[in-house]
């Protein structure tokens, strides 16, 4: 192998959308990864005829639904195991734009941050064909999370992303939990709290144009459930800290 981007793509029932990014990406010069939670329309067996043409897609599949993050952490245990400089994460939907991707390569390699977001929600970054609903959404799990977490990242749910590897395995991913755009959000965090350096790039969010989306109230309500438990746990913490300085003669 002399590559050294591995791109990681979760799929669940993605066959028409992955057809059409995978001859995109295969253009570019990295690996791909598919991790497939067991998809009843084909998308895995699309997958590997894809992968058996050109020698660079290998596919995990798993029997049933595991989650999102259960997919990325697969991945980037692969990742990590087989000496990828650098782990991209990306939709397989159609949301995220190959072009975007090749500004976020160009930015990892020029300015070496441990994490480069495709940030939606940056000067420059965009959406399209996206409800008001959904807008409001986003901006406001970003904006919860950053009250709650502080940081100057403006999308911590974003999950079109780049990972220099050297750092990324500092972080304990067994004890990383979270689902859902969640899993974004904690591993933001996880980066921040080991002082790596985060970039946000600014991209143009596309909404899918085929599948369904996944977004559910369960993974909603995790996200303000852990958020809210994260920020309420590092206030007591610092609360503790302030009243053993204050007593001590």
């Amino acid at each position: 192998m002399n590559r050294d981007y591995l791109v990681i793509v979760p799929t669940y029932n993605e066959i028409t959308s992955i057809g059409v990014l995978l001859p995109q990406l295969l253009e570019l010069n990295l690996d791909i990864l598919i991790v497939d939670d067991g998809s009843p329309d084909g998308t895995a067996d699309a997958c590997r005829a894809l992968g058996l043409e050109s020698g660079r897609i290998v596919v995990v599949e798993r029997k049933k639904k595991l989650g999102l993050g259960s997919a990325y952490k697969a991945g980037f245990k692969y990742g990590e195991d087989r000496g990828y400089k650098y782990l991209i994460e990306m939709d397989a939907d159609g949301s995220h734009q190959v072009s975007d991707l090749l500004s976020l390569m160009t930015a990892i390699q020029e300015k070496q941050p441990d994490l480069v977001i495709g940030s939606r929600w940056v000067t420059g970054g965009a959406v399209e064909n996206w409800a008001r609903r959904r807008q409001w959404l986003s901006r406001s799990a970003n904006v919860y999370a950053k009250l709650l977490l502080g940081g100057k990242v403006k999308d911590m749910t974003a999950g079109f992303r780049i990972y220099r590897t050297e750092k990324l395995i500092q972080i304990d991913l067994e004890s990383v939990k979270s689902e859902g755009y969640c899993f974004q959000i904690e591993m933001t965090m996880r980066m921040a709290q080991l002082g790596g350096e985060i970039l946000e790039s600014p991209i143009t969010f596309i909404e899918r144009k085929y599948g369904v989306s996944k977004m559910s109230k369960k993974i909603v309500f995790e996200a303000i459930y852990r958020v809210t438990a994260w920020g309420l746990s590092a206030k007591f913490r610092r609360k503790r800290t302030f009243i053993a300085t204050c007593d001590r003669p």
